[in-house]
């Protein structure tokens, strides 16, 4: 299963059923803050510099509660802290979110063909050798070992199979609106799944609703940085830089503190802070990178916190879930086209199961119910690419049986098609392969043991 993770960071042109309460706390200003305390802290192996996207999906589109900003770290893929496996039940969590999403999609093709009498001969979850399966009704039911995610075999061209190939029943012989139903049925699984979890989550959880306040908040600072070295400690609230003021918009105070900083390196820049309830003033020299651009070594996020409403009546709860779930469709459409405009810069963000896995574990470990929104977005993750008109994805079938309408019902060759999509297939194999082995060393875990 390969998706693109830069969906689960917010767009700014994303619009949800999220709303803002513009509640402005008072601050009390006092002159130099105490000398700062030693704060233990592992280091992280993302960029010295975290930009805002880095950390906003987990207030803005999971909806998680800032209980502990100290102690609140992000999960990610290459650049991101991966956070580490500490919780094997969020890990367990995350596995179980990542393969019902995979069930609900092949489910989806297996139930089109079986309702249509089309004729079936496996399911399987993962790809590869297999390591657990059972025989009912004619199929086979596996589980294998690359979850790289799931397919549902068809005896249409299997030399084993003892059918007729002219059976009216096999899914080559069926007419084209039957095999498109039996192809598009997973991605629209994957749809009607994602609506249910967000309805779900807002009937029996609340609809997250964020209140902003000013100020940009450090949830880390890194050992031996320039934020450390000059007085930033985690947990503090950045109201002003350089007596810039800092609104409290998401997420235009991140993206002003970080501009601020690149754009100063080996310069003294002012930060106006609140810890504890007090004011201080602390001034901080960026640290110069490579590029000639400033780094302090904090991570940044929006002030903000996570309010919990809960429809009145079945027609709210309705309304929230559709709006709800267009702005998180709008989103990850969004962010795959901005991934294949800029593939270069964004290549990294597309990931396998084990960053899925990663980022869900720390979700889970954060907050429960930020599953929720996890699984919504990951299952219009799958659904959206699978639209792709590439081999091996459902898009590419739905491709070549409209390549078969327009030439009037005469299909490709057989060796053709065959061809197309035995070479799509070894691709996402060896893709999922490549990310899987990425995203393991880019584990914190592994690391420390590498």
């Amino acid at each position: 299963m390969l998706t693109n993770l830069s969906s689960f960071m917010p767009s700014s042109s994303y619009s949800s059923t999220i709303r803002f309460l513009n509640n402005k706390p008072k601050h009390h200003f006092s002159g130099l803050p105490p000398p700062p305390s030693s704060t233990p802290y592992s280091p992280s192996p993302s960029s010295n510099l975290t930009f805002p996207e880095k950390k906003q999906f987990f207030h803005e589109k999971i909806g998680i509660p800032i209980r502990n900003r100290e102690k609140f770290k992000t999960s990610a893929l290459a650049g991101f802290d991966f956070g580490g496996f500490e919780s094997a039940q969020s890990v367990i969590e995350a596995v179980s979110v990542l393969t019902a999403i995979i069930v609900v999609h092949e489910s989806g093709h297996f139930l089109a063909a079986y309702l249509q009498g089309i004729r079936v001969s496996k399911f399987a979850i993962g790809f590869g050798p297999i390591l657990a399966k059972f025989n009912a009704n004619n199929v086979e039911y596996s589980l294998r070992a690359f979850p790289l995610g799931g397919f549902v075999g068809f005896p249409d061209n299997d030399p084993e199979s003892d059918i007729p190939i002219d059976d009216e029943n096999l899914l080559k012989n069926r007419p084209i609106l039957d095999r498109i139903i039996v192809i598009s049925a997973g991605v629209i699984a994957n749809i009607v799944f994602a609506y249910i979890i967000i309805f779900a989550q807002i009937v029996f959880v609340g609809l997250p609703v964020q209140e902003a306040f000013p100020g940009v908040i450090v949830p880390e600072v890194r050992p031996f940085s320039a934020a450390s070295r000059d007085g930033l400690l985690a947990g503090d609230v950045i109201l002003s830089i350089n007596e810039i003021e800092l609104p409290n918009t998401v997420p235009n105070s991140v993206s002003k503190v970080v501009d601020v900083i690149k754009k100063n390196p080996k310069s003294m820049v002012s930060f106006k802070v609140n810890r504890g309830g007090k004011d201080f003033l602390i001034k901080v020299t960026p640290d110069q990178n490579t590029d000639g651009s400033g780094r302090i070594g904090v991570q940044l996020s929006p002030n903000v916190k996570i309010l919990k409403e809960k429809p009145k009546d079945v027609l709210e709860a309705f309304s929230f879930t559709g709006r709800e779930f267009w702005g998180l469709t709008f989103n990850v459409v969004d962010s795959l086209k901005q991934t294949f405009l800029n593939f270069s810069q964004s290549a990294s963000k597309v990931s396998g199961p084990v960053a899925i896995i990663a980022v869900g574990a720390e979700v889970a470990k954060s907050n429960v119910d930020g599953l929720y929104q996890f699984a919504a977005i990951l299952n219009l993750n799958l659904a959206v690419i699978n639209l792709l008109p590439l081999p091996a994805l459902d898009g590419g079938s739905l491709a070549l049986i409209l390549v078969e309408a327009v030439r009037g019902g005469r299909k490709l060759p057989l060796e053709v098609e065959q061809g197309i999509m035995s070479s799509g297939i070894t691709l996402v194999f060896v893709l999922g392969l490549f990310l899987i082995i990425r995203d393991t060393l880019n584990l914190d875990f592994i690391k420390d043991l590498l």
